[in-house]
């Protein structure tokens, strides 16, 4: 059974991230961001949301596991951060229903979604620079990369939340997230 843990940001989705996988039968585990790399033994990771990117820390270490990596919201912005690209303040502010254009079909974490996808988002602080060698996959009216994704790395981050029922394909991306962790 392929194992995914979470990585808790202390955002307010953090256990529905946790109680989504395993609804769709995937062991899952749900791990404080102080807990050592060495200490994490799974077939995937997801960096959770959370309120600030100084209270999550760094997550270089957690990158270096040799395993898929997704970032949901302030994850995504700190595989950006932690990899040479920049985070700064949205424009747009707090949560909102947000249709995301899908950019790049072939990307196996959103490519399988419909071309236009609603989604519900924070856009307090946003990627504004993707690091060397991520592709963006998403974008909206609000956000210039509502995803990113280095398929090479299998390193993959979108600025939603895809565990909230506002979220229309958020259960496809936990499925195309675990048949990446599946393939690694």
């Amino acid at each position: 059974m392929t194992r995914i843990v979470v990585v808790d940001n202390h955002g307010q989705f953090t256990h529905l991230e946790g109680r989504t996988l395993r609804d769709l039968g995937i062991d899952t585990e749900i791990v404080d961001n102080t807990t050592p790399p060495e200490e994490i033994d799974a077939d995937g990771l997801v960096l959770s949301g959370g309120p600030d990117i100084e209270q999550a820390g760094r997550c270089a270490d957690y990158l270096d596991l040799d395993v898929p990596v997704l970032g949901i919201c302030l994850g995504m912005q700190l595989i950006a951060e932690e990899l040479g690209g920049r985070v700064g303040g949205g424009s747009y502010g707090g949560y909102a229903d947000v249709t995301v254009d899908i950019l790049d079909d072939e990307d196996p974490l959103i490519g399988p979604l419909a071309p236009e996808t609603r989604v519900w988002a924070s856009h307090a602080d946003e990627v504004k620079q993707i690091p060397e060698g991520f592709t963006r996959t998403g974008a909206s009216d609000v956000c210039d990369v509502e995803a990113m994704s280095d398929v090479d790395r299998e390193l993959y981050g979108v600025q939603w939340h895809p565990e909230v029922a506002h979220t229309e394909e958020g259960q496809a991306v936990f499925e195309n997230f675990r048949a990446r962790c599946e393939r690694a």
